[in-house]
This record gives structure tokens, sequence and C-alpha cells, in this order.
């Protein structure tokens, strides 16, 4: 099988066609909204940080930043920084290294809003005139990455719709692409059974370090997760502690070998199946999909989370029929726990509704236009 995609200079592929629009500091989001309000075939990547943060968050940002410009689904971007959070040129030369064009607009630099807007939508233009002139290509499923992530959860997840969206990681892993989950705090109680699958070691050690570090933070601010779930809505739907949670939730990724573990805003080398470090909450949780290249992303919900990406399509997937009667219009895909069909079977129907959208086919987030914001996840203070 394939799809149909947009091909870029570092021969990744994009199933959409979008220029980004990103403040390096939340100070600049209105200008980015103004921006990529006025130029149609722009997408804008709202974020609350990149100023104030202690040099272990700011590098996260910045790393952040820096990969989701490298997005396949993006053919450009253009950043608006104030000029007081400190130089973004590192960040443009980080997008620029995957051959797509950059820019910057510096609000303080060049003579307020007005001015940056009126630069800042010329470039944008320009980057959409050229965008347009890229032509799909049909290419192999291998050049494809599936981000994975569940969120308002109930006890069909776990039964349903995450193994069946395991399984449909399974079908692309074997077709030779990738396949990227995280949610480290829904790894707790059950990141022994992943290190078991780990391809070395090494990488075993580092799913178990990446737990513990996250239940460090937790008890750093007197929550003990353990035998607990600090989600009300998990709760309201019948799951009852973090490791029932947890169990439910790490199928999502499939049965293969785990190839790779990364921090918050890396992007893993090779293909396979990987993990990255990050947290449950959807705007965060998508970013770090988004930032590690992937180019569509499947999202578990059992009781109904709605929100999908800026410029990664998300396809909404429930077992819970009275979800999918209620919330038809953001729900995508069904998985009818009662019938007949494995797995097995739901997984192949996922992987080539997978394969449709990343020819094209909309999904109903972006129907809905339901994407807007999203965020970077930091672990420190603000000051």
């Amino acid at each position: 099988m394939s799809f149909w995609g947009y091909p870029r200079p570092d021969g990744s592929v994009g199933t959409r066609n979008y220029v980004g629009i990103f403040p390096t500091v939340v100070c600049a989001c209105d200008m980015v909204q103004r921006i990529a309000n006025g130029v149609p075939g722009c997408v804008p990547f709202f974020h609350h940080q990149g100023c104030g943060q202690s040099e272990p968050d700011m590098e996260t940002v910045h790393r952040t930043l820096i990969s989701l410009g490298r997005n396949p689904n993006l053919a450009g971007v253009v950043l608006v920084s104030v000029g007081c959070e400190g130089p973004v040129d590192h960040i443009v030369e980080g997008i620029a290294a995957s051959g797509k064009p950059v820019a910057k607009v510096v609000i303080q630099e060049i003579g307020g809003a007005s001015v940056a807007m009126a630069e800042g939508s010329r470039l944008a233009r320009q980057m959409v005139t050229d965008a347009s002139r890229v032509r799909k290509e049909e290419v192999d499923d291998s050049k494809l990455m599936i981000g994975v992530k569940c969120g308002a959860s109930d006890t069909t997840s776990g039964l349903a719709s995450n193994p069946s969206i395991g399984a449909a990681c399974d079908i692309l892993v074997g077709k030779g692409g990738s396949c990227i989950f995280g949610e480290t705090t829904e790894m707790m109680g059950a990141e022994h059974i992943l290190a078991r699958r780990a391809a070395s070691p090494e990488i075993g050690r580092k799913i178990i370090e990446i737990v513990d570090r996250m239940e460090k933070r937790a008890l750093s601010t007197g929550v003990d997760m353990r035998g607990a779930n600090p989600t009300r809505g998990n709760i309201a739907a019948g799951l009852t502690s973090i490791e029932e949670k947890s169990l439910g939730a790490i199928v999502k990724g499939g049965s293969t070998p785990i190839k790779g573990v990364c921090e918050y805003g890396e992007r893993p080398e090779g293909s396979g199946l990987f993990i990255v470090d990050g947290p449950g909450q959807e705007p965060k949780a998508v970013t770090a999909l988004a930032a590690a290249g992937a180019q569509i992303i499947l999202f578990s919900t059992g009781i109904g989370a709605p929100q999908g990406f800026p410029f990664v399509p998300v396809i909404k997937v429930t077992a819970n029929p009275k979800t999918y009667q209620r919330l038809l219009e953001h729900m995508d895909l069904y998985i009818d726990i009662v019938g007949e069909a494995s797995h097995k079977e739901s997984g192949q129907a996922i992987f080539e509704e997978t394969l449709a959208v990343a020819s094209g086919k909309r999904t109903k987030a972006e129907v809905l236009d339901y994407v807007n914001f999203a965020d970077i996840w930091v672990s420190g203070p603000t000051f």
C-alpha cells in the first residue's frame, strides 16, 4: 500500500502542505495570530513559553520549536520574536537545516506590531506561493510516522480502541514505517512490561528512568500517583488507579520492539517503534508527537477528547458506542467492542483510514477547525 504526500528537501513526506507561523515566545502570539489569519495556507502554533524560564526548560522549548518546524507537514516557517527573550537565530538555523525556507520577524527591532505584521505577512505569502508549486507524489508506507495518543479514557479504551490502534502500529512498523507514543505518566505501574520489549538493555533502563523521573516530579509536589488516579474524567469513566490506566494505555503502541526513547522535543533516528517522554495532558502530549516528526496522529478516546493539532491531522478513535453517537461530529472511527472483528482486523481498518487521511482526507477535527491550541511542556518554574 502507499499514500500520496508532499515531498520535502530532506527526503521526508508531508501529509499536509502548510506554512507554519510560530512565536518564539508567548508575548508574540498576538502577532502570530494576525499573520496566520490574514494569509490563507498558514497555520499558527501557539504556546505559553519562551521567557522567564530556567536554562533546561529554555533548551526544551527551543529544541521543540526546531523539531516542530522540521515536521514534514510544513513547507516553510515564519518565526515571530519579540526580541527581549534573547537571540533566536539558532532556531532559524535548526529548521533551515531541513532544507525548507524559514524566516524571522523581530517586533522590537523592526519597529512595532504594524511593521512586523506587514513583513511577516509578506514572507508568509511568498512561502505559501512557493508551497503551492509542490505536487503530491505516491510514496511507500515506510515514509509514514504515526503518533499515538489516548485521552479522556474509559474502560473501552484499554479493551478495544487502544489495542486496535496498537495493531495498526504493528502493520506500519512491519512495512518499514515508524510509530511513536508517550504519556510517561500513563506508563507508571506498567513500565517493567515496556522495558521487557526494549530492543536493548540500555533502552529498557531509559524507559524505567523516565517513569521514575516523572514519579519524582509528582512526589516533589506532595502527590503520590501510585495506587491512585489523578484524572477526574478517568475516575468517572471507571478507571480506578494509575496502574489500571497504564495497563490499558501501553497497548496502543503495539507489540514490536521499542527502538528508542526520546526526550521531549527530540526526533527519533531510524524507523520502528519509539517512546517520547512527556505528560498525558493533550495539548502538550500531541506537541511531542508532532515534534518527533509524526505526519498523522491516532488518538484513542473513551468519553470523547475533541481537540486536534494545528498542522498534523488527528484521527479520533473510540470504542464507546455512547460517545460515538453523542460526539459523532468529533469521532472519526468506531471500534465495535461487542462485534466479531479482532483487534488485528480493527487495526487494519484503522491503518486504511490513516492512509486515506495521509493522502488528503480531512479528519473531523480539521473540518471543525478544532485544532488551534496546543502547548509546549516544561518541568520547571517560570520566573
